[in-house]
């Protein structure tokens, strides 16, 4: 049995998309809830973050994203979403960290609805000093440079890491991450977000435009591509002998592959050069939200929200997000 505060089967305001492609895909409509598994918490959702990852859910590119289950023709669900923010109005029998009426956080099947599924394992209490809408920007985004730098980049104190595209979403929490882990950090971003990135408090900060982060003046212990397309051998140049390389996504390649290509050949590299030379797979789980919640809750780690839109303008929304106009993330709010 599980717990329910309201009617499962009652409709709801949800954006839905019955194809892959761009913004024009997404429509409104009134749907049913979802049906919660044992596991799962019902969350009515107040603020839903778009990211890079929900991006290529949504348009199905790299086509590599299709073959890994997610839908070879058409999305298998619906509704697009991931991080969300919310209350809990019903909980599945075997949950026993949430309870209806608790303000959470996490990764979800679907948080462009006004209501949304979220297992437990997926799902942590938000921090009381962040609004919906900030608690929205952090799953996916924060979860991925925790891990980036944690588990694939053994991030340690004392070290210079550097920081590519620290200005995004991914980037904006890296960045601040690792000057919790006591590192000297090196941010690279363009000359608009100049002033953001240096307010998240990076040590250094470097103008792509203008100044070139591998010309040799500085080497770096652990370097952060955030889905950048620089080729190896200049990232490379820019690392210690023995440094590390942790490649996070990439917007360039084939319609297959896409940044992933070069992620695959700097794995193979790795084997035959001093330094390591590494990509993220990144997980979803309770543990990471956990401990960035006590981060934001402490007041060390702050999201950064670009901006937010109302549910209905998320096309509008995604049109920014792929003109690359957009400074840490976009949260939706329902």
């Amino acid at each position: 049995m599980s717990s329910i505060a309201t009617p499962i089967r009652t409709s709801m305001r949800a954006i839905v998309q019955d194809a892959y492609g761009s913004a024009a895909v997404f429509r409104s409509a009134r749907i049913a809830r979802p049906q919660i598994a044992e596991e799962e918490g019902l969350i009515q959702v107040r603020a839903a973050g778009l990211d890079r990852g929900t991006w290529h859910l949504i348009t199905g590119q790299p086509y590599l994203v299709r073959i890994l289950g997610f839908g070879l023709r058409a999305p298998k669900n619906r509704v697009p979403g991931l991080d969300v923010a919310g209350v809990v109005v019903g909980v599945g029998s075997a949950v026993t960290q949430f309870a209806p009426g608790g303000e959470v956080f996490g990764i979800s099947r679907g948080s462009f609805a006004e209501y949304a599924a979220v297992r437990e394992d997926k799902l942590a209490h938000k921090p009381p000093n962040l609004t919906f809408a900030q608690a929205a920007v952090v799953p996916i985004s924060a979860g991925t440079a925790l891990q980036a730098l944690t588990e694939v980049g053994r991030i340690s104190r004392g070290q210079r890491v550097l920081v590519i595209g620290a200005s995004g979403g991914v980037g904006s929490y890296a960045g601040q991450l690792a000057r919790v882990f006591e590192s000297e950090v090196t941010a690279v971003c363009s000359t608009s977000t100049l002033g953001d990135v240096r307010s998240l408090g990076a040590d250094h900060v470097l103008d792509y435009t203008s100044q070139d982060f591998a010309d040799g003046t500085h080497r770096y212990d652990l370097i952060l591509d955030i889905a950048g397309n620089a080729p190896l051998s200049r990232l490379r140049r820019a690392l210690t002998p023995g440094g590390t390389l942790v490649i996070v996504g990439g917007e360039e390649g084939g319609r297959w592959t896409g940044g992933f290509g070069r992620s695959l050949r700097a794995s193979i590299l790795s084997a035959f050069v001093p330094q390591r030379l590494t990509m993220l797979a990144s997980k979803e789980r309770a543990s990471d939200q956990e401990q960035l919640a006590a981060l934001m809750a402490a007041g060390t780690v702050t999201p950064s929200v670009d901006s937010t839109y109302p549910l209905d303008h998320v096309g509008e929304a995604m049109r920014r997000l792929e003109a690359g106009d957009v400074r840490g993330k976009i949260a939706m709010t329902i």
